[in-house]
């Protein structure tokens, strides 16, 4: 089977720049940022989406606690957002990911952010 690239990046076959990981979860910097933080907050283990998680999974819990994390190192946890795609149609890498998105001046949810 083929890896997706955050599989890739989770055995360090290619780069990425980590700010955050545990035995789960692991966190990097976005390499196209839509905002000045831009942080994925990946599982270790592949789920092509959310809807392939089993709904006795702790994993989107585990998901949004490294998010505040993050947040909370990053200073930004005043001001962020999270969000996640899910499917095939909007996922860019089919292995789930929650956005951490923060850093603005001035946000504005509506206008500042250019949601990929």
């Amino acid at each position: 089977m083929i890896k997706t690239i955050f599989e890739k990046i989770r055995d360090r076959e290619v780069p990425g720049e980590f700010v955050y990981e545990d035995d789960d979860v692991m966190a990097i910097k976005d390499i196209h940022p839509a905002a000045p933080v831009h942080i994925l907050i990946i599982p270790k283990h592949a789920y092509p989406t959310l809807e392939d998680v089993p709904a006795e999974s702790d994993l989107p819990a585990k998901l949004i606690k490294a998010a505040q994390q993050v947040a909370k190192e990053l200073g930004i946890s005043q001001n962020y957002k999270l969000f996640m795609n899910v499917g095939r149609k909007v996922q860019m890498v089919h292995h789930l990911h929650l956005h951490l998105m923060g850093g603005w001046d001035n946000p504005s949810p509506l206008t500042k952010t250019k949601i990929v």
